[in-house]
């Protein structure tokens, strides 16, 4: 019953981190034919979240392990619907940046409990760093990784 549970779960978060995605790319000015394939990158990167979390792999983990997973598909979308990496990789990313550690690290500081700001402060750090190591390992990879197109002889 409770792996029931937990699965509903993850699917109504990968819900509303599409909906979310797609919300983002409105406000942003993404091209509506993308919108769709935004919100499935923003889907799915929060969903390999889910799973690399529940595993029992940190937050900082997961978010390295989601951003690789979201920064690939981002470059798969890129290729095959011939726009920038940037319209889905930016909206894409949008449910895993660390806000709630950003507001949490400025709670504490502003209520005088400096260990829990510089606790938090420092876990969002590293949530950043993992995010742009995810980013910048998968940008720097060849561009024969994400087409699926053969050479005709």
């Amino acid at each position: 019953m409770n792996d029931i549970h937990t699965l509903l779960n993850w699917l109504l978060q990968t819900g509303v981190a599409f909906v979310s995605t797609i919300a983002f790319a409105i406000i942003f000015h993404t091209p509506r034919r993308e919108w769709l394939y935004a919100g499935l990158t923003g889907g799915a990167g929060w969903l390999l979240y889910l799973i690399a979390s529940g595993m029992g792999g940190g937050v900082v983990f997961a978010s390295f392990f989601a951003t690789l997973a979201l920064a690939w598909l981002s470059r798969v979308f890129s290729f095959s619907r011939k726009a920038p990496v940037t319209v889905f990789l930016i909206c894409g990313i949008f449910p895993l940046v660390p806000g709630a550690g950003i507001y949490y690290t400025g709670y504490y500081f502003f209520m005088g409990s400096n260990a829990q700001a510089l606790d938090k402060g420092l876990e969002t750090i590293k949530i950043a760093v993992a995010i742009a190591l995810g980013i910048g390992i998968v940008l720097s990879m060849p561009q024969f990784f994400f087409t699926f197109k053969r050479k005709k002889n």
